[in-house]
């Protein structure tokens, strides 16, 4: 076994992913090809970057008995569950939030196609060997339930239930057509998902307009309807707007996810949007397939999914129970908009408990 120690020199006191770092040597020991750091963290959450499926990816994780994987959206990474982290480490569970791939401090791969449902479960199923997890929860929202259904599709034997927010279950049919060729016809070429497929486009958009506004505005003010975003002057005018935040964003908070942004940008993130038709045209062989995992969903009333027509509908229970028979539950809660876990934190905290607890 190889095992080489790598030694980094002192740094002092910095942020680095809402990170609080001390003054002190970091030494890190490479064991079958995974860095394992030893720093030591505040707050208890601590951080590594495991190889999986060829690239590193970071981790935040807390506490010790059954593992949670908690997979987050865009324009997010790691931090978006930090109260999630927190509470489920006191209630007796490991908790893992991985950066995915093109997020955070993990890789970001420079091919555009390098971010298909294939390539994000493959990670996935990496970080699981990495970790020595056989078979794990699993909570996702916005893209990272999209990649919780893909993981609950291919590999079910790794997952032993699972809490999705905000995005439902889509299910490969032969009538289907590619899916953003789908959302282009029915809302035209401003629609979010249709505005971030051009490579560089939007990013440059977003640079013009300040990473701090675009972050402040996905985060605090995406509408109970189907979003756009409109071309330039429209767009900035949209986008740079005075926004009081919400009680459950602190300016702290904003800042960790602009700190982060500034060093990473958009494009790794807009990269999944941009492989939304691959990943549609590679799944193919699941056509008919149905997700064989314990679930529960929870969305909330306000949620731009949730109120976007052709979309809002697959969230409804009977309908998503004839594609995922072991649902147990659809919640919707009223007065909540796209971030759950951070709106009503305590509430769906004990919505996940309450359904882990009887797996």
């Amino acid at each position: 076994m190889d095992r080489t120690v790598r030694h980094i020199v002192p740094f002092p006191f910095s942020v680095n992913s809402c990170r609080t770092i001390p003054r002190v040597a970091k030494l890190e020991i490479q064991i079958g090809g995974i860095w394992r750091s030893r720093a030591m963290e505040g707050n208890g959450i601590r951080h590594r970057t495991v190889r999986a499926n060829g690239i590193n990816i970071h981790l935040a994780e807390k506490g010790e008995g059954p593992i949670i994987l908690f997979l987050h959206g865009f324009p997010e990474f790691w931090y978006s569950w930090r109260h999630q982290l927190h509470a489920f480490a006191s209630l007796g569970y490991r908790a893992v939030a991985p950066d995915l791939r093109g997020y955070g401090d993990s890789d970001a791969p420079a091919d555009v196609h390098s971010y298909t449902c294939f390539h994000v479960v493959g990670d996935l199923i990496g970080v699981l060997e990495a970790i020595g997890a056989d078979k794990v929860f699993v909570v996702g929202h916005d893209w990272g339930a999209m990649i919780a259904w893909y993981l609950c599709l291919f590999r079910p034997d790794r997952v032993k239930a699972l809490v999705n927010l905000c995005v439902g279950f889509s299910p490969k049919s032969a009538a289907n057509k590619p899916p953003i060729e789908t959302l282009r016809t029915f809302y035209g070429d401003e629609y979010y998902m249709c505005r971030f497929q051009e490579p560089g486009a939007i990013e440059t958009e977003f640079a013009e307009i300040g990473n701090d506004k675009v972050l402040k505005y996905f985060l605090t003010s995406l509408p109970a309807s189907p979003f756009y975003l409109p071309r330039g002057k429209a767009l900035r005018e949209q986008l740079d707007v005075p926004i009081t935040l919400p009680s459950w964003l602190s300016e702290d908070e904003l800042k960790c996810y602009v700190t982060q942004y500034e060093k990473t940008g958009f494009t790794g993130g807009l990269n999944y949007y941009r492989n939304f038709d691959q990943s549609w045209e590679l799944t193919a062989p699941w056509t008919g397939s149905k997700v064989e995992v314990p679930t529960k969903f929870i969305v909330g009333e306000l949620d731009v999914t949730y109120n976007t027509p052709g979309i809002g509908e697959s969230m409804n229970f009977d309908v998503m129970k004839k594609h995922v028979p072991l649902l147990e539950d659809v919640v919707v809660m009223k007065g909540v908009g796209h971030f759950v876990q951070k709106e009503k934190a305590d509430e769906v905290n004990q919505l996940i408990h309450d359904f882990f607890r009887k797996i």
